[in-house]
């Protein structure tokens, strides 16, 4: 019996401190979550994908459905574009990105609100849940960013960016900011998914498979059922 004290101990060492280990990593999981969740309702919401530049025709700015874009004049910006508005989006690539973008969003947020979740699912069950809503909104949000290229030919884009502006080529415009962070959110949401299915699957495995204690009638039994002996 004295021999099998320290396979014991050793097991509830390790059981320890793998499940602070893997409880600290879930927090920071949940933390980068929420801070994704913001930075993509900012991408969605902000005008600033592209935008002026010293060499523009006029000044102004364009994001997904809102757009302003400066009178020649009096250069004060004259703004149109809503999202409860299609009609009012000047080019149909932009509604489609749109699309992709707004439902990237609703489900990097749908994966916020699935961290609910743990106070009633089994835990590796709501990592591969959230995990599989961020693999899907990083496929959406890069097909958003991949289509909204197409939509630099549109003539109000034209008009700000000049007549050289065409799909995929933006003249004397900029990629702006929210771009940009569009672009870096597809990498964070795969770096997010990643790591809750690599938490999910090492919920049930708490223990190695090959980690075994010996009774004393010489049965091997696998460390966590010693464990919880």
């Amino acid at each position: 019996m004295d021999k099998m004290l320290p396979a014991q101990e050793a097991a509830k060492i390790y059981h320890t401190n793998y499940v602070r280990n893997a409880r600290a990593v879930g927090v920071l999981w949940a933390v980068f979550t929420i801070c994704f969740s913001i930075i993509t309702v900012t991408v969605f919401i902000q005008p600033f994908w592209i935008g002026d530049s010293v060499s523009t025709p006029q000044a102004g700015y364009f994001g997904l459905f809102h757009y302003c874009i400066g009178n020649a004049l009096t250069s004060e910006l004259i703004c149109k574009g809503s999202v409860l508005d299609f009609g009012s989006i000047p080019s149909g690539a932009f509604k489609t990105a749109l699309f992709f973008v707004g439902t990237s969003m609703l489900l990097i947020v749908g994966s916020l609100v699935g961290l609910s979740l743990f106070w009633f699912l089994n835990t590796g069950s709501v990592y591969k849940i959230c995990a599989w809503m961020q693999l899907a909104a990083a496929a959406l949000m890069t097909m958003g960013c991949l289509i909204y290229p197409d939509g630099w030919d549109a003539p109000e884009v034209k008009r700000m960016c000049g007549e050289r502006t065409d799909k995929y080529q933006l003249g004397n415009c900029t990629v702006r900011w929210a771009y940009i962070l569009a672009l870096i959110s597809i990498m964070d949401a795969l770096i997010l998914s990643f790591l809750a299915f690599t938490l999910g699957n090492r919920q049930d495995q708490l223990l190695p498979e090959d980690f075994e204690v010996e009774t004393p009638g010489d049965a091997p039994v696998p460390g966590k059922a010693a464990l919880h002996k």
